[in-house]
C-alpha cells in the first residue's frame, strides 16, 4: 500500500484509498486485523492523527470496524447487503438533488429498475410479502391519512415488491431507486394526485403478483410509472405558467 506525499490530495484520504483498494482487491481479507495505527503510520511516514482520521474514512463508509481491548484494534468489515442500503439511499438523494436530474430521468431509471424485479418477484414472492403489499394498499385508502405517511406506504409497498425478488443485490440498487427517488418524486406530485387512482394501480400489481402474473405485474407498473410522468408533467407545466410574467 502507497500513497504519494508530492500529491495535491489529502494524505488522510490517500491512506483511507490505499486500505480501500487493499479490501477491494483482496489483499486484505475480511476479519483481518490492521496494522496498528503507530504501524501505518511508520509505513506511509505520516502521523498518527493522519492515520486516525484515514481510519475514520475507512469506518464511515463501514470498510473497517474497531474493537477495544488486547485484542483490539482495527479489522476488516464483513460488509452485507443490509448494512450498505442507508448509504446507498443517502447517495442517490442526494445525485438527485444535487446534479438537477430532470424528473423523467429519475422516473424512468426507477420504474425500469423495478420492472426488472417484477418477473422475479411473481415467481419468487413470499406470502408474507404480498401481505405487506395488501396492507400498504389498505392503509392508503384509510382517511385522515397525512401526505406524509402516504408517501412512507407507498415507499413500503414497492419496497415489499422489490424484495419479492429474492435477489440482495437487485433490492441493494433499488433502495436508492426506491428510498431516494420515489420520496423526491412523491413530492412533485403529491398535491395533484389521485390517491385512489394509485390505490387502483397498486391493487393491480399485487392482484398479478398475487397470480403470479409477470406480465401483468410488469404492465401495471408500466402503467403506474405513465401515471406519474404524466402526472409531473402537468404539474411542472402549472408552475412554469404561474412563474411567467
Amino acid at each position: 500500500m502507497k500513497i504519494d506525499p508530492s500529491s495535491s490530495a489529502d494524505l488522510s484520504a490517500q491512506i483511507a484509498k490505499a486500505i480501500r483498494d487493499a479490501i477491494m482487491s483482496g489483499q486484505l481479507i475480511v476479519d483481518e486485523r490492521l496494522p496498528s495505527e503507530a504501524e501505518l503510520a511508520e509505513q506511509f511516514d505520516v502521523s498518527r492523527t493522519t492515520v486516525r482520521e484515514a481510519l475514520k474514512r475507512l469506518a464511515a463508509q463501514s470498510l473497517i470496524r474497531t474493537q477495544r481491548g488486547a485484542f483490539g484494534g482495527a479489522f476488516v468489515n464483513r460488509l452485507s447487503f443490509e448494512e450498505a442500503y442507508g448509504q446507498q439511499i443517502t447517495t442517490s438523494t442526494l445525485l438527485l438533488s444535487m446534479n438537477h436530474v430532470s424528473f423523467d430521468t429519475a422516473c424512468e431509471a426507477r420504474f425500469a429498475l423495478e420492472r426488472a424485479c417484477a418477473p422475479l418477484a411473481a415467481t419468487r414472492r413470499t406470502a408474507d410479502q404480498l401481505a405487506t403489499m395488501r396492507a400498504e394498499i389498505h392503509r392508503q385508502g384509510q382517511d385522515g391519512l397525512s401526505d406524509e405517511a402516504f408517501c412512507a406506504s407507498d415507499v413500503t409497498f414497492h419496497r415489499a415488491l422489490v424484495d419479492g425478488a429474492h435477489n440482495p443485490v437487485l433490492s441493494y440498487q433499488l433502495a436508492g431507486a426506491v428510498e431516494g427517488m420515489q420520496p423526491l418524486m412523491n413530492m412533485i406530485t403529491f398535491t395533484a394526485r389521485s390517491r385512489a387512482e394509485i390505490i387502483r394501480l397498486h391493487n393491480r400489481i399485487a392482484d398479478a403478483l398475487d397470480r403470479r402474473d409477470a406480465g401483468a405485474a410488469d404492465a401495471g407498473l408500466e402503467a403506474l410509472c405513465h401515471y406519474t410522468q404524466t402526472l409531473a408533467g402537468e404539474v411542472l407545466k402549472t408552475r412554469e405558467a404561474r412563474r411567467a410574467p
